[in-house]
């Protein structure tokens, strides 16, 4: 078996699973967050009054932090009612973060753990061994209420990644080039299995990249054996109670790809589809006038880190706004404590709270008719961040502040 069918059949209590098998599976742990727990509570309390353990609920208020309308605000204050009656300590609503950023941070994650959210890139926590993916309101309220859930066993892709990435190339653009190769649905209801030496030399962060972007080519979940920076990650955090699933040496993919990154450029998915993606150098010179760092894809310490580089003694271009968005508050405090937030600052950027901020479209930086935006979110769908007149390219932290500089989108390289 693959490392899914390892960690599904675990679950299931069966010996083994073959792909498109349907089990029913026991829950590690649900996560839903303020747009998603309350129609999640509306089917929830129609089935039971009790949840199936409080302390395996993890609810998070990420989406519109602070709350931006009236309904926002109405959808927390359920939130909050819930998770008193439920006795769920596990509610992160002071703005501590995105919940796939904080849902790691604060030790929920654990390697062959299975994992279910109310949110599409539930499948970030792949990076670390985990299977994790997203679910619906009505099957994520069955889950809070019995503690499992049904699931087809899906097949799986094998992705090797071998090389030295370039300079100004990071695992965002491992993850477009791959989106681009696959497509949109090349990988419906597939599980992507990472492995390679580029996947054992990246950190945490650049690992949880590139699990938070499969469900843009339709795959059920990503996911990757944990390394040794992986490992040092959850020791600091604790967690040491768990076991690494690896496949065996006769599993079976549905395909195998092989990608080298030796010569990988940085890399822009252009509008309106994450797979319209070409190398920076084809598509430069194109006008923006905002720029996104952030999100629960690229708003992690080394994304700052990487953006800052470019920024340190530069301006913003008088056109454009660069808004930051920190993924959580501790990624946002250690920024603070290492100068980076002050050369964010200095460059004329606009720094805001830990959130999702206008990756949905709903909540600070919301672009009008015909704003074209490059960002380093995971989303570039037609009227993604606002009007549905408006362009959305993504890329790299490091594209996006030299792009942020010029006005233009730029290859780093040339700042």
């Amino acid at each position: 078996m693959n490392i899914t069918e390892k960690i599904l059949a675990k679950h299931a209590g069966l010996d083994e699973v073959s792909a498109n098998d349907t089990v029913t599976a026991k829950v590690d742990i649900a996560m839903s967050h303020d747009g998603t727990t309350p129609p999640t509570i509306k089917v929830f309390e129609k089935l039971t009054d009790k949840v199936w353990d409080p302390e395996k609920i993890v609810l998070v208020f990420d989406h519109n932090i602070p709350a931006n309308t009236i309904g926002s605000a109405n959808f927390q204050q359920v939130v909050r009612e819930f998770a008193k009656k439920q006795k769920i300590n596990n509610i992160y609503k002071q703005g501590e973060g995105i919940c796939h950023q904080v849902l790691p941070e604060m030790g929920h994650v654990k390697p062959s753990s299975l994992i279910v959210g109310a949110d599409s890139h539930t499948c970030t926590y792949g990076a670390f061994g985990a299977f994790s993916t997203g679910l619906g309101a009505t099957d994520l309220a069955l889950v809070y209420a019995k503690g499992e859930t049904w699931l087809n066993v899906p097949e799986s892709l094998k992705i090797n990644v071998n090389g030295k990435l370039p300079e100004h190339t990071f695992s965002k653009d491992v993850i477009l080039n791959i989106i681009k190769t696959l497509g949109s649905y090349g990988g419906t209801y597939k599980s992507l299995e990472f492995h390679g030496d580029t996947i054992d030399a990246m950190s945490p962060d650049a690992r949880m990249t590139i699990t938070n972007m499969v469900i843009e080519c339709g795959a059920k979940n990503g996911i990757m054996i944990p390394n040794k920076q992986t490992r040092e990650y959850l020791a600091k955090r604790n967690i040491t109670d768990y076991e690494i699933t690896t496949p065996d040496k006769d599993a079976e993919y549905e395909k195998i790809y092989d990608f080298n990154v030796d010569d990988l450029q940085p890399q822009v998915a252009c509008p309106h589809n994450v797979d319209n993606v070409c190398d920076v150098d084809k598509i430069q010179g194109t006008t923006i006038n905002q720029a996104v760092l952030g999100s629960c894809t690229n708003g992690r310490y080394e994304d700052l880190e990487q953006a800052a580089e470019i920024l340190k003694g530069q301006k913003v271009h008088e056109d454009v706004q660069l808004l930051v968005f920190p993924a959580s508050r501790k990624i946002y405090q250690d920024a603070i404590d290492s100068g980076i937030i002050q050369t964010l600052l200095e460059s004329n950027a606009i720094i805001c709270n830990p959130g999702c901020g206008p990756c949905l479209g709903a909540h600070m930086g919301v672009m009008d008719d015909d704003m074209k935006a490059i960002s380093t979110t995971n989303r570039n769908f037609l009227g993604r961040m606002g009007s549905a007149k408006s362009y959305v390219y993504l890329s790299n932290p490091q594209v996006v502040a030299a792009s942020a500089i010029t006005g233009e989108i730029t290859n780093p390289s040339e700042i």
